[in-house]
């Protein structure tokens, strides 16, 4: 065997298979059928045993052998990095492009008006209290002076569980909870939270709302203790030059009670279309603490004495901000949201 030109041969064929490939998977296919286990190289060591002169054919094995593993490796390593280049280029990020910005929402004028009202009391010493919004029959009507054959129930009876579970009708069930745990001692809170009611789904009205609360309870609690705090409240919510009227009214929760009336935010009380040329207009219903609820709840209806109050929040911001539609509210539009300039606070 002519050694020199056997292994010539071979290394000639193997040149011309390779000038042939194109991509990086023919390139593969060219190294198992020479580097392989079987392939064309390791199968030459078999040859050795039919030559007289193993020396030569030994140098001559080694020195294919190392010439084919670096020409596949060099073709490979130029493959890898073509290849590196494509998807660098596909995954390339343009710096020059003015980065992404979140900006920062507007505060929806509900929480914003429970912000303030919130702000407001806690300056007067009141405390927030909250409760659950699924309440029992208990807390809702009858610890509040509505039994079961109450004609008020008429008017809230609305979204039930089941016979003794419903989504609450109003925020009170937290001061009965309040009155419970205080045990018979002074109270001053406010109760914020939305509440459920049967109710037209138009543009003043809606089956959710929200409400905010206050119970005031202690000795010598009066009829001029709400009014004076009703009226600060006021004043502080829609402007100094704000009046209150106080009209008779009637609730379960209170005795007597009140309806409670500002002069108009829009007409200054000289009488317009928002106020229907009255001059005023109804903002909450307030009244002193019935003293059936306060023996109910565990106070001496004799030594103890309180008052109530309730206001709507979407009601106030209708008039504060001059919302025709309540439903507005609860759209989370944008283009809505835009028009009060107070941002999310962290």
């Amino acid at each position: 065997m002519d050694i020199k030109k056997y292994f010539d041969d071979i290394t000639k064929e193997f040149i011309e298979e390779l000038t042939k490939v194109k991509t990086y998977e023919e390139l593969s296919v060219v190294r198992i059928k020479y580097l392989s286990k079987k392939g064309v190289v390791p199968m030459l060591m078999l040859k050795i045993k039919e030559v007289s002169d193993k020396k030569s054919f030994g140098e001559a094995y080694n020195k294919i052998k190392n010439f084919v593993e670096l020409t596949l490796n060099e073709k490979q390593k130029v493959y890898e990095t073509e290849k590196l280049k494509q998807e660098l280029e596909k995954e390339k990020i343009d710096i020059s492009l003015p980065g992404s910005s979140l900006k920062r929402g507007m505060m929806n004028p509900y929480y914003k008006i429970i912000r303030e009202i919130e702000d407001i009391f806690v300056g007067m010493g009141y405390q927030v209290e909250d409760g659950p919004e699924v309440e029992n029959d208990k807390f809702n009507f009858e610890l509040l002076n509505i039994p079961s054959d109450h004609p008020a129930r008429d008017m809230q009876d609305s979204l039930y569980i089941d016979s003794n579970i419903l989504l609450r009708t109003h925020t009170s069930p937290v001061q009965a909870r309040v009155m419970q745990k205080a045990k018979g001692k002074p109270i001053k809170v406010i109760c914020p939270g939305k509440v459920y009611r049967r109710d037209d789904d138009d543009m003043t009205h809606s089956h959710q709302f929200g409400q905010v609360e206050g119970l005031v309870i202690d000795k010598n609690i009066n009829m001029a203790n709400l009014k004076a705090t009703l009226e600060l409240f006021i004043k502080s919510m829609f402007g100094e030059k704000r009046e209150i009227r106080l009209r008779s009214s009637y609730f379960p929760f209170t005795e007597p009670s009140v309806e409670v009336d500002i002069s108009c935010i829009n007409c200054g009380g000289k009488g317009c279309s928002m106020c229907k040329n009255t001059g005023w207009i109804e903002i909450l219903g307030a009244g002193m603490v019935n003293p059936k609820v306060l023996t109910m709840n565990g106070y001496d209806a004799d030594e103890y004495s309180g008052f109530a109050f309730g206001i709507g929040i979407e009601r106030v911001a209708m008039l504060r901000y001059g919302i025709d539609d309540i439903r507005r509210i609860y759209q989370n539009d944008i283009r809505f949201l835009s028009n009060f300039n107070k941002i999310c606070e962290d």
